[in-house]
């Protein structure tokens, strides 16, 4: 049975988990060859299929990458195609592209208000890089590799797959694809520290693969989807442990908080929610087949609406309704419509 500490629960105060729990796991029917809805209670939502409208002759092409939405509430996805950033409005008409020098590996994003405009963080594990950008594609710098850690021989070893910005303006960066470690710059880019490095035990990582600033407590902490280690982590923003969330996961990859509750995109077939004390909600979309999950490769043909096969990224807009990408070579962005 899995041990939990808590949201906010400091190291040593254990609970039980709900590990295995099916909580709304179901897919289900509004009526007779009506829409199909997932979740339970107040979070309800149905299945809008076809939801991305593309021109004729596009596709997303690989998607791997992560979704957030702007003031306007238009989402910003990466592809691995020239268009590394799609900009959609919520009715999923194509508004425009950008990225073609960002081909290949665009990966994790925030937007960011800083005084009066918004602004891009973009993760990239091919250029081994942070880049900051209008969310219209105008870049503003680019952040390499922490030299000054003294982690790394050179800039491919490093292969950063999220980003958060604090308050303060300080930058997190995790190196998910490359060596285990969450580094912490301050807001004019100066390195100030890394922590986590590889292992299993608390405060460690086996990639870490998604960050989230979550503000649900008195104090904001830095979310670690701490992918293969099957847990998040909790951070100050100093870089120590506060707790763990280690129930109820299978590999999450991206964490998005709306008001006290937070989603969790988990490739290994299933999109979960979890409330302030981080305990289950319900599960959404859970893929019954195993040997589809987490899988890149997986046709067209054989996907079904209602069912993720590896979601990659989870992302509620303004209003509530949630957009999922799923990790596949010919690219999927799914959104459910909250109707409670």
């Amino acid at each position: 049975m899995s041990t939990t500490l808590g949201r906010r629960s400091f190291l040593g105060l254990a609970g039980v988990g709900l590990a295995g729990s099916a909580l709304g796991a179901g897919i289900w029917r509004s009526r007779q060859d009506g829409p199909i809805r997932l979740g339970s209670g107040r979070h309800t939502y149905e299945w809008v299929p076809n939801w991305a409208q593309l021109p004729e002759g596009m596709s997303f092409g690989n998607t791997h990458g992560c979704i957030v939405t702007d003031a306007g509430n238009r989402l910003l996805v990466n592809t691995d195609t020239e268009n590394a950033v799609m900009l959609f409005d919520s009715g999923g008409k194509l508004l425009k592209t950008w990225g073609k020098d960002y081909a290949g590996g665009a990966h994790g994003m925030a937007v960011v208000a800083e005084g009066q405009q918004e602004f891009l963080y973009l993760a990239h594990i091919g250029r081994h890089e942070l880049i900051k950008a209008t969310p219209d594609g105008e870049v503003i710098w680019t952040l390499g590799y922490p030299r000054e850690s003294g982690l790394y021989e050179n800039a491919d070893r490093y292969h950063p797959t999220s980003v958060a910005v604090a308050p303060n303006g300080d930058i997190f960066v995790a190196d998910g694809y490359g060596l285990g470690w969450v580094h912490q710059f301050d807001a004019g880019r100066k390195y100030r520290r890394s922590f986590g490095g590889p292992g299993t035990e608390p405060g460690k990582m086996r990639t870490p693969h998604g960050l989230w600033l979550d503000t649900r407590g008195k104090e904001p902490l830095l979310a670690v989807a701490d992918r293969e280690n099957h847990r998040l982590q909790f951070f100050d923003l100093d870089g120590k442990l506060h707790g763990l969330l280690d129930h109820d996961l299978r590999r999450p990859c991206h964490v998005h908080q709306r008001g006290g509750d937070v989603v969790v995109a988990d490739l290994a077939g299933r999109v979960s929610i979890f409330d302030e004390k981080n305990q289950l909600v319900t599960h959404l979309g859970d893929n019954p087949d195993e040997g589809k999950r987490a899988q890149n490769g997986v046709p067209r043909e054989q996907w079904k609406d209602g069912e993720f096969i590896s979601p990659h990224c989870a992302h509620w807009d303004r209003g509530g309704d949630l957009y999922v990408m799923d990790w596949l070579a010919q690219g999927r962005v799914s959104k459910l419509r909250r109707v409670a």
